[in-house]
């Protein structure tokens, strides 16, 4: 009984002491030269604006914007609302939509995949929300494998920050991407 306790406390006093830096390890913004560069779906606007950001700066000569294939707004489906975005741009020669089916980060690899495959690309950079970077480039990684990937963060201070304990939806948000991570590196990782 006594050596159960204990173990519980230096379990405690583990996770405690890594608490403060659990928001850092979930971030990697290692962005890098690339044939093409992936903007992953979940987010429509700080996303897509990093993606062009890097693609001006010549990170890549193409862009591949990821868009839930299903999802509707109004009486627009994304991919629609998506294509109109990208023809008001002076890049829009140079970037495609890959319809996304699936909702989770591991069937939009899948997906991804077959976008990627078309594009000719080996070398792929993922642009991301920050807090979500290090499992997207381990479930990349995993699920489409053929590639070469590295990854850029996308910063919303209203949305997540490294110090999480601040304030209310940043430790929301660093719960949940742990939840998440684990769940990935646990269990579906291994699917």
């Amino acid at each position: 009984m006594r050596k159960s306790r204990v173990s519980l406390m230096v379990a405690g006093l583990f996770i405690l002491g890594l608490a403060p830096c659990s928001g850092r390890f979930l971030i990697v913004n290692e962005p890098s030269k690339s044939d093409v560069i992936m903007v992953l779906a979940g987010d429509i606007d700080l996303r897509p604006a990093r993606g062009l950001e890097l693609l001006r700066q010549g990170y890549a000569s193409r862009l591949i914007l990821n868009v839930p294939a299903d999802a509707r707004v109004f009486q627009w489906s994304e991919p629609e609302l998506a294509q109109k975005y990208i023809d008001g741009l002076p890049e829009a020669r140079s970037i495609t939509i890959c319809p996304i089916h699936g909702l989770s980060t591991r069937t939009e690899a899948q997906d991804a995949s077959l976008c990627l495959q078309r594009a000719g690309a080996r070398n792929v950079l993922l642009v991301t929300s920050d807090f979500h970077t290090r499992r997207a480039l381990s479930t990349f990684k995993k699920e489409a494998p053929d590639y070469v990937y590295s990854v850029a963060a996308t910063i919303d201070d209203n949305e997540f920050g490294t110090q999480w304990w601040r304030h209310r939806q940043w430790a929301k948000v660093n719960v949940d991407e742990w939840l998440r991570l684990s769940w990935w590196y646990l269990i579906d990782r291994w699917r």
